[in-house]
């Protein structure tokens, strides 16, 4: 046990999955997971155990923001010896190349944020996820006919902005889309040795102003959990 996660040691599996929403977290594991146990509700972070073609897995939600998912993953990696989390959450698209529902894999995440630099004196503000992990998306998404674009999210601090800068960010950057935790996950990782990558579904569109309700946030991402569950299960 941890000062976040009540789960006894043993109980959570080699690979994480990770949405943001604890609720994602309980969808997933009722309609995915085989024999599964909720082994975390701790400030209602759920997390769950179970099975998926026979591998163990687990889904844990993250909490919104790089200090929640900092924390947690850090805990998972240095505490429950997990070797893989990845990320799946939802982003809002900065390019047309993007729709919504889209699968998005983050090959790195761009930020502003200071969570690096605090967390292990990291100056860098490009960071990238684990090549390992995302060959092998790739791979499994190819062998399932799925579509998903690969490239950089701009992981934000700050959700409601007074200057909301998506163009620049888009132009300078190349950020294709917004979201909040894979900018911390991924120094977390690095930091630790670990593995760590990000699938997100497009849940709102900067330049069309479409967005998913909060029920398909919860149950429409299908696609790519399928996807992760897959990759999770080859691990």
């Amino acid at each position: 046990m941890t000062p976040h996660i009540e789960a006894p040691l043993g109980s959570i599996a080699k690979t994480v999955l990770m949405p943001g929403d604890p609720l994602r977290a309980k969808y997933i594991a009722e309609n995915y997971l085989s024999d599964y146990k909720l082994v975390n509700s701790v400030r209602n972070i759920y997390a769950y155990t179970g099975t998926y073609n026979g591998k163990e897995v687990t889904i844990m939600a993250s909490g919104m923001g790089m200090p929640s998912i900092g924390i947690y993953s850090y805990e998972l990696y240095k505490f429950y010896d997990v070797d893989n989390i990845i990320r799946i959450g939802s982003a809002g698209a900065y390019s047309e190349e993007l729709k919504l529902y889209d699968v998005m894999l983050a090959l790195d995440a761009y930020s502003e944020s200071s969570f690096a630099k605090v967390q292990s004196g990291e100056e860098a503000n490009i960071l990238s996820s684990s090549s390992k992990l995302n060959e092998m998306i790739k791979a499994v998404a190819t062998e399932l006919d799925q579509k998903i674009l690969a490239g950089r999210l701009h992981s934000s601090d700050v959700f409601y902005k007074t200057n909301d800068n998506f163009q620049e960010l888009y132009d300078r950057y190349g950020c294709l889309a917004c979201e909040m935790e894979s900018f911390a996950l991924f120094n977390t990782a690095k930091i630790l040795n670990k593995e760590a990558a990000c699938l997100v579904t497009i849940s709102d569109h900067f330049i069309t102003g479409e967005k998913a309700t909060s029920e398909e946030r919860e149950t429409s991402f299908d696609a790519m959990i399928k996807l992760a569950l897959l990759v999770a299960s080859r691990l």
